[in-house]
């Protein structure tokens, strides 16, 4: 996951919304949103290389999500896989002093995951775990609420989207998450890539040959307890492939 816009107590009939882009090499396999098996109504994509996701929920409505951050210095090859974090948040597996005292285990990340209906973000870098405030907010590939060009673009759609509809739906936010619109090379991050690919990487939805959007999630939890979820993914070209929508009552 490369990118995630929220937006918490913003809506009045949508507590919660969670949009997401999925930014990965095309060549490495996936498997869409689906039920896993034996995890008790995980719903989640599966990286069929390491076998963790990026991002899912589970029966009870708790969503988890992961961004890698970039951080060329601290990244290893013999560390742990990121996306088993996901999972391990979705079973109740995780706490904050857990994480603090495994995620030098795994190259440098943000975990998005609910406890105790609260809603946190952990960086692994400074080991500082945030709680999600109302409001508006991006995660992206360094730390939360960045001052990056797409991030702030991202987050100001999405309040204009909420701002704009009284009636919204995953449908109704997809546009957002497709904007390829390139920032001026003046206010690009420089996080330790060369200029082309942080030119490559600077719109919110990345068309590439090699590496790419590879699905758009847009969750929706409204408050009669529905959760809706919608995955959009797509081919090198940026095309349409195929979505899927998911719907949980919860109690």
């Amino acid at each position: 996951m490369c990118i995630l816009f929220i937006a918490q107590n913003r809506h009045p009939d949508y507590p919660l919304i969670i949009c997401a882009n999925r930014d990965e090499f095309h060549h490495r396999a996936t498997q869409h949103m689906h039920e896993w098996p034996g995890t008790n109504g995980i719903r989640a994509g599966k990286d069929l290389k390491a076998g963790g996701t990026w991002l899912g929920f589970n029966a009870m409505g708790e969503v988890s999500a992961l961004t890698n951050i970039r951080d060329l210095s601290a990244t290893q090859e013999d560390r742990l896989s990121r996306g088993e974090l996901v999972l391990k948040a979705l079973k109740g597996e995780l706490s904050d002093d857990w994480l603090a005292q495994h995620s030098e285990s795994y190259n440098p990340f943000n975990l998005l995951y609910q406890q105790q209906n609260q809603l946190y973000v952990f960086n692994s870098r400074s080991k500082e775990n945030s709680l999600i405030s109302d409001g508006f907010h991006a995660v992206s590939n360094g730390d939360l609420d960045d001052i990056w060009p797409k991030m702030a673009r991202g987050k100001m759609a999405l309040e204009q989207a909420i701002v704009s509809q009284q009636s919204i739906t995953p449908e109704s936010l997809l546009p957002m998450m497709l904007d390829q619109s390139l920032p001026p090379e003046d206010s690009l991050p420089n996080t330790g890539v060369s200029l082309e690919w942080e030119r490559r990487l600077s719109s919110i939805f990345i068309c590439h040959p090699e590496y790419g959007t590879r699905s758009t999630s847009i969750l929706l939890w409204h408050r009669s307890g529905k959760l809706e979820c919608l995955e959009v993914r797509y081919n090198p070209k940026g095309k349409e492939l195929s979505r899927d929508k998911f719907r949980l009552q919860l109690s």
